[in-house]
């Protein structure tokens, strides 16, 4: 199903271009048309350009992984300060410092300090140093919150970058370029779409173009957190019933060596009981032999005195 239509790009003014003489050529297959010397954007291609940036945010969403939004216009800030504040993902609305990428480390330990002057603010030592060093530090810190405060929760590179005009945030796309992190970008007629992974082609200075798009795309987002949500509920439960399963595995096998060992027990006892048997069978036939000794010496008798007798 598509995430927009025909009709909500028309009234957001994503079709709008620049004028015909600030074009950039390698615009031209998503160009429609030309109107009273502006360019047209063709808002099918626009669409499809929309879907296509948008699945492929929502797996990156789905495995866990950061998406970094850049916007510095003006008509920019609010919006991607609203709508991707409320995903949880970092963002960067004022000037973009260089080496925010390419020297990550140093901008970790810039987000760090952050954190050592807020302990230090609920630290008594704080009440101890004068008027003129507590005005530095929060000065210092306001400093820091007001550049780098979108970003305290991004502990490593993102997984991809969305910018809203590359052409204003030409060093944020080179440092993206530089380190292979895929870049989303809206990308007007003026701009270059050379280096862009998923190019959008739509006005980027409308404050409701750019509403209509990142809406979209933070929505895509917001699926792919659920959906790994709702993955991970589900491992934990299929845990679960795998522990129950192994206890019962447990209980089975210890049932199972008792039977064991009380079969080996009464296998012990058995041989005593055996050799009674054979006692009394041995003294048996031992009587009956015997016996038979006996009958045979009675007949030679009753013989020898019979025919005595008959002499």
């Amino acid at each position: 199903m598509p995430r927009t239509n025909f009709e909500q790009l028309l009234e957001a003014g994503v079709h709008f271009g620049h004028l015909k003489r600030k074009w950039n050529p390698a615009m031209a297959p998503y160009v429609f048309m030309e109107r009273n010397g502006i360019h047209i954007i063709d808002l099918h291609k626009t669409a499809a350009k929309i879907d296509e940036a948008a699945d492929a945010l929502k797996q990156i969403a789905k495995s866990g992984r950061k998406i970094l939004f850049v916007a510095t216009k003006k008509q920019a800030k609010d919006i991607i300060a609203d709508k991707v504040g409320a995903i949880n993902m970092p963002y960067v609305t004022e000037r973009w410092s260089g080496g925010m990428l390419t020297n990550f480390p140093t901008v970790r330990k810039a987000v760090k300090k952050m954190g050592s002057i807020d302990k230090l603010m609920g630290d008594d030592a704080w009440n101890r140093l004068s008027k003129r060093e507590k005005l530095q530090i929060t000065r210092q810190r306001a400093k820091l919150e007001k550049t780098l405060g979108s970003i305290k929760d991004l502990n490593r590179l993102p997984a991809a970058m969305f910018v809203v005009d590359v052409m204003k945030e030409h060093i944020a796309v080179r440092e993206a370029q530089k380190l292979n992190i895929p870049i989303f970008a809206m990308v007007d007629t003026n701009s270059d779409p050379n280096g862009i992974d998923f190019v959008i082609p739509a006005n980027d200075d409308a404050s409701n173009s750019i509403e209509l798009i990142v809406d979209i795309m933070t929505q895509a987002i917001k699926e792919g957190l659920s959906e790994r949500k709702a993955e991970k509920e589900k491992d934990s439960q299929g845990d679960k019933k795998g522990g129950k399963r192994t206890e019962g595995r447990r209980t089975r096998a210890r049932k199972e060596k008792e039977d064991a060992s009380g079969n080996k027990k009464s296998a012990k006892k058995e041989p005593v009981a055996s050799s009674s048997t054979e006692k009394e069978k041995t003294e048996k036939t031992e009587e009956k032999v015997a016996s038979e000794k006996a009958v045979p010496e009675n007949a030679e008798e009753q013989t020898e005195k019979e025919s005595g007798k008959e002499e």
